[in-house]
């Protein structure tokens, strides 16, 4: 075994850093199998691209209002805490969904994702700045790389079960994501994470609310790599139609969106084990201008399938080379901000990029209804490079960023 695999593996030492990547293992799963689930149960019972666009949108509804919210309750409260409620909440969606899918309404649906939305928007800065007290600075990157390739195996495996759990009639996977969320929430209970000097939460006010957004414009890199992922993201989507590729363009069944849906975390997992053993130590910046431009890329690729195997090699490009600049986006804003109000940066980055995510969902229901499926797709490839390419003259500093470290 070589030095830098061995070293690559050292945080799993922190016996609370395991209890949190078993934790998110199960989070994943279970919520990948509950939204490959609602995504074809909706579709199932409308035929309408529109309608699983709308699926994005109700996620996307709470995160604004709650925006300023769930930042500052990362930081002042216990972040564990928090975690555990949220996985809670969640398996309640999965609870509801349960009587829902019995009734062949589709408006409960959507008000479950409602509750689901506000309650991811909760999940992610707790989750994220929970992990960077559980290991030492200076090994957070190979955290990250690991905790993404738990997450993207996770998601590898999710839509498969889910397609495949749902053939047994739609109540099973919400049944079993259920399970997997109890487990989740017990697993996260059970973790003591480190005190941190200088993490002591204060008193809330508007300005620390704001705090958040006003470093994130205070730092061009930051900046510069959060609305990069956001203008890729918003308008390079196709997991929303991949329901109508399964069926329409490809004449599947639920499996076939359950292999569709796992095929960008097969490259994700991919290129997440290979930064874990081989960390970026130089020419980030440019790498994340070429991994985004690769998404897009393969984007383009995959609109242009006629066949589900060429289509699920695009679908394993765009996964890798979404993972790369995710590791490198979340390793800048968590080497480069205070701990104290890590929570807020990190929610500011979450409600962004999760926007985009639930906002290109919508986007993408909405165009493939006028203009058709695949030049939807192909159209939000398009400008994710364009995006790419323009960013760089934008935020020239991001292009230069050498290394993780501000110094270098």
């Amino acid at each position: 075994m070589s030095a830098d695999a061995a070293g690559s593996r050292a945080v799993f030492r922190f016996r609370d850093f395991r209890l949190y990547l078993i934790g998110r293992f199960l989070w994943g799963l279970a919520l990948q199998i509950q939204t490959v689930s609602i995504a074809w149960l909706v579709y199932e019972l409308t035929n309408d691209p529109l309608a699983l666009g709308l699926i994005g949108l109700a996620t996307f509804l709470p995160t604004v209002p709650l925006s300023l919210v769930t930042g500052a309750v990362a930081d002042h409260f216990e972040r564990r805490r928090v975690l555990v409620a949220s996985y809670a909440v969640i398996g309640a969606t999965a609870l509801a969904l349960l009587a829902i899918c019995r009734t062949g309404l589709v408006w409960p649906i959507y008000v479950s994702v409602v509750v689901l939305g506000s309650a991811r928007a909760f999940t992610s800065p707790a989750s994220l700045a929970l992990m960077a007290s559980l290991v030492p600075d200076e090994e957070y990157s190979s955290a990250s790389a690991w905790g993404n390739s738990v997450n993207q195996t996770a998601t590898i495996l999710g839509p498969g079960i889910g397609g495949l759990l749902y053939v047994f009639g739609p109540t099973v996977p919400f049944a079993v994501a259920l399970v997997c969320f109890v487990v989740a929430a017990f697993t996260a209970w059970r973790i003591r994470p480190r005190a941190i000097a200088g993490a002591r939460r204060g008193a809330v006010s508007w300005e620390i609310l704001m705090a958040g957004y006003r470093f994130i414009w205070s730092s061009p890199v930051i900046l510069g790599a959060i609305t990069l992922d956001l203008v890729a993201v918003l308008f390079g989507g196709a997991t929303a139609l991949l329901p109508v590729f399964a069926r329409e363009v490809f004449d599947t069944g639920p499996w076939g969106l359950g292999l569709l849906r796992s095929m960008p975390a097969v490259g994700a997992i991919g290129a997440a084990l290979f930064v874990a053993h081989f960390p970026l130590a130089r020419g980030v910046g440019r790498v994340m201008f070429a991994s985004v431009a690769i998404y897009g890329v393969a984007t383009i690729g995959f609109g242009l399938c006629t066949s589900i195997w060429p289509a699920m090699v695009c679908l394993v490009v765009l996964g890798g080379a979404d993972l790369v600049s995710v590791v490198i986006r979340q390793s800048l804003i968590q080497i480069e901000t205070p701990d104290a109000m890590r929570g807020r940066v990190i929610a500011v980055h979450t409600i962004l990029t999760g926007a985009s995510n639930n906002l290109g969902d919508f986007e993408s229901g909405a165009l493939a209804r006028v203009a058709g499926t695949a030049p939807a797709v192909v159209a939000g490839g398009v400008i994710a490079v364009v995006a790419a390419v323009s960013w760089v003259r934008i935020f020239p500093s991001l292009w230069r960023r050498e290394s993780f470290s501000p110094d270098r």
